[in-house]
């Protein structure tokens, strides 16, 4: 007998043949959708700015989750400002890239004989060829830009140059070999490659993509001229080749990267964020207008920070805040003093913050541990950064392993909480009298609710007149022995500070209204629904950073005029 289908059952089938699902891996579904239906006003803004500023988005990993839905949107939006964009796409031609790591490759041993090209890239190529194709801007592939005798070549200096050298092999003043020592770092997630069986092989790998990159940037700028190139990140391989070519070859260069806020990015000129923010002027915003709406306004979102609720980067869901159950788990006292120390992820502070004082960030935290091993009048909380497990990319060196290693017994006077711990880091570090960083953005939230920080490498609060910056061992050292300092900062300095905070959460942490949070990885994605929408005078957060593409105009969103008065 044949089935006979239940009114449910026969709706679901009824509505899966008039709405079948959209192909999960048709990435440039929504830019046809849009396009298609506004076809001939498309065409018309892409004749009109063929002789407008050329511009080279240089996404290269067309695969990469959260760049492509960004940078497409930028093609768009500045084709519309009359500007004559181009993209640059990795067709499966690069050996290695920022694309990889340890944890997300299925073989190491695959990964070493034939690099990516059956794994990754396939997948890579046609994400990138999906979300760019239907826009009709010309795209040069990095295959076209590299003869297939220039490959051998540079294979072939890739495996004839010494191990040794490659950190800090230069070509024509470009630092190839520090880019590709950072891609491997970040292929292992780890700080250095000691003890790791297959480093030299990888390493090999990322130095060969990274020569390859700089060829291919190089050919190509030769080929036709460029006002500025856009593209996220700045760092790793292929990225921080691009920006390195494109620096010497006087093309301006555009970064950005992902914000904690939702749906925010951050922008930059010339490098990446990493590293302009640390120099990054302070009259761009300590003479910016302030009042109780606008300073009310940062401290609703601090607080909102403590459970991660007005953003879309959060490394715990459940934080504790009960300040008798934190001395419980963690043996601390908070009834006695007690300095707090924010680590960093290894790798991460590796290749993002210079250093300063010390070597590195692990030199800096079991140095501070034996100062403190001396001072017993004085507790030591060490907050483990959450990210070592939970970040985009779980460290595989781990800062509780590296302290035991180092110290077979920690001194009775120093308590760590591990990364896979609930405690909140702000109702801990609220309790302390002062707080140490290496380079940990949540300096700028400490010093904004009045908590004094000493820096020991280059975080962002540093030189901005707040912080107590370290600028060698002895500083470093000298600034511990006064602790504890047994006060808050003054009013003055904490406005100072919360000026600085609104800058970095509201003004340089741009709002773009274009995408979608999706609860996972990658954590947005293309939302535009109005084709308007992307044209000047519809979005401020766009224009903004339209203007700070096409005219060199500073990243900064006017936020306060949002809530002024």
């Amino acid at each position: 007998m044949p089935k006979t289908l239940t009114a449910q059952k026969l709706l679901k089938k009824i509505r899966k043949i008039a709405f079948p699902k959209k192909d999960k891996e048709d990435f440039g579904l929504a830019w046809r959708e849009l396009l298609d239906a506004h076809r001939d006003a498309w065409e018309q803004a892409r004749h009109a700015a063929a002789d407008g500023p050329r511009i080279l988005i240089a996404t290269s990993t067309g695969g990469h989750g959260m760049a492509a839905p960004v940078e497409s949107l930028l093609a768009m939006a500045l084709t519309l400002r009359g500007a004559n964009v181009s993209i640059l796409l990795c067709d499966a031609f690069l050996p290695a890239c920022s694309m990889a790591t340890l944890g997300e490759i299925a073989s190491l041993r695959k990964f070493i004989q034939a690099g990516l090209s059956n794994t990754k890239c396939p997948k890579c190529f046609k994400k990138g060829r999906s979300i760019f194709g239907p826009l009709g801007l010309p795209v040069h592939w990095y295959s076209q830009l590299l003869s297939p005798g220039a490959r051998q070549k540079l294979a072939a200096l890739a495996g004839a140059t010494p191990l040794a050298a490659i950190p800090d092999f230069r070509l024509d003043g470009i630092a190839v070999g520090e880019h590709a020592l950072a891609g491997a770092l970040r292929f292992f997630a780890k700080g250095d490659l000691d003890g790791e069986a297959h480093a030299e092989a990888v390493l090999r790998r990322y130095f060969q993509a990274a020569l390859i990159t700089t060829f291919v940037v190089r050919e190509l700028l030769g080929r036709q001229p460029f006002d500025c190139a856009v593209f996220h990140h700045g760092i790793y391989v292929p990225m921080g080749l691009i920006g390195e070519v494109a620096r010497q070859e006087g093309v301006r260069v555009v970064n950005w990267i992902q914000a904690y806020r939702k749906n925010c990015f951050i922008f930059s000129h010339e490098d990446t964020y990493h590293h302009t923010l640390m120099t990054e002027p302070v009259d761009r915003w300590e003479d910016m207008p302030w009042n109780a709406a606008i300073e009310n306004h940062l401290l609703d979102y601090l607080k909102s920070r403590w459970q991660g609720t007005g953003d879309w980067i959060r490394f715990h869901d459940r934080p504790d805040f009960d300040l008798e159950a934190i001395e419980a788990e963690v043996g601390v006292d908070f009834a006695k003093p007690c300095v707090g120390l924010l680590t960093n992820v290894i790798w991460d502070a590796q290749l993002h913050y210079p250093a300063n004082a010390f070597a590195n960030m692990l030199e800096w935290v079991l140095e501070t541990i034996r100062h403190f091993a001396k001072r017993r009048d004085l507790q030591l909380l060490i907050r483990v950064h959450p990210a070592e497990i939970t970040g985009f990319i779980p460290s595989r060196q781990k800062v509780v392993d590296e302290i035991r290693r180092a110290f077979a017994s920690l001194p009775p006077n120093v308590f760590v909480i591990p990364p896979e711990s609930r405690v909140s880091t702000y109702a801990a570090m609220s309790r302390c009298d002062c707080v140490i960083i290496y380079g940990t953005k949540t300096g700028v939230e400490l010093t904004s609710v009045g908590i004094p920080v000493i820096v020991a490498g280059e975080a962002w609060i540093r030189n901005k007149g707040i912080t107590l910056d370290a600028a060698s061992r002895e500083t470093y050292f000298d600034m511990l022995a006064q602790l504890p300092l047994g006060r808050r900062l003054d009013a003055a300095t904490t406005e100072r500070a919360r000026k600085y905070a609104y800058h970095f959460f509201f003004r340089r942490m741009i709002p773009l209204a274009f995408f979608e949070p999706t609860g996972k990885q990658p954590p947005y994605r293309l939302a535009v629904r109005r084709f308007d929408a992307l044209k000047p005078g519809n979005s401020r957060g766009l224009d903004t950073i339209c203007d700070g593409i096409l005219k060199g105009d500073d990243f900064i969103y006017p936020a306060e005029g949002d809530h002024n008065g």
